[in-house]
């Protein structure tokens, strides 16, 4: 019974978390309110504090969420050891990494703020994105010059930002798909087989 109810726990504050994640891309964090939530999820206004305190509480869990998720498929990417299963390119083209990325363009006003509940959340975010690339581009990249990893590592990711960011803002003229594809063109010449680079 009591893992019954755990579970059941469990799904009404990710049905509350996916309506929060949609809300806040359509209609933006501060117009949002419980009420929006509520009628989203199906689950009563009350669930909301009870589950994450506040809105601030909420805001954090959405954060979290999609943080997490955008980092799955890296992480077991990753423990694969593989270029091929581990393709920066093509983890930056997943659907699921527009909608995720959608929700943080939404949320970057708000996170600028230094007392905003999420702005340590996103300096945590960008550093988590920052050494992942990093990581791949020791096992993958032959660097130019005086470049180094977290040098790539940082452009690498204010590009992938950049390009969602102007995705959001002009949905039609921005093609997520084939920017991503030039920007892996553009890095296809530093790639090295691991295999064969001794």
């Amino acid at each position: 019974m009591a893992d019954r109810r755990a579970e059941t726990t469990r799904e009404s504050r990710r049905m509350l978390i996916d309506a929060a994640s949609a809300l806040f891309v359509e209609k933006g964090y501060q117009q949002t309110t419980f009420a929006d939530v509520a009628l989203r999820s199906g689950i009563s206004r009350g669930s909301i504090p009870w589950h994450f305190g506040n809105k601030e509480g909420l805001l954090a869990a959405v954060l979290d969420h999609a943080s997490e998720a955008l980092f799955e498929v890296s992480d077991e990417a990753d423990a694969a050891r593989s270029a091929q299963a581990y393709d920066l390119v093509a983890q930056a083209k997943r659907s699921s990494m527009a909608r995720t990325s959608l929700l943080f363009v939404t949320l970057y006003v708000e996170a600028v703020n230094p007392t905003s509940p999420i702005h340590d959340k996103y300096v945590a975010l960008h550093e988590r994105l920052r050494q992942s690339a990093k990581h791949w581009i020791e096992r993958f990249v032959r660097l130019p010059g005086a470049m180094t990893a977290e040098d790539l590592a940082t452009i690498l990711v204010g590009a992938a930002i950049g390009i969602h960011l102007q995705s959001a803002m002009t949905p039609g003229r921005i093609g997520i798909d084939r920017t991503i594809d030039q920007l892996g063109e553009l890095l296809k010449p530093l790639i090295v087989d691991p295999a064969t680079s001794g």
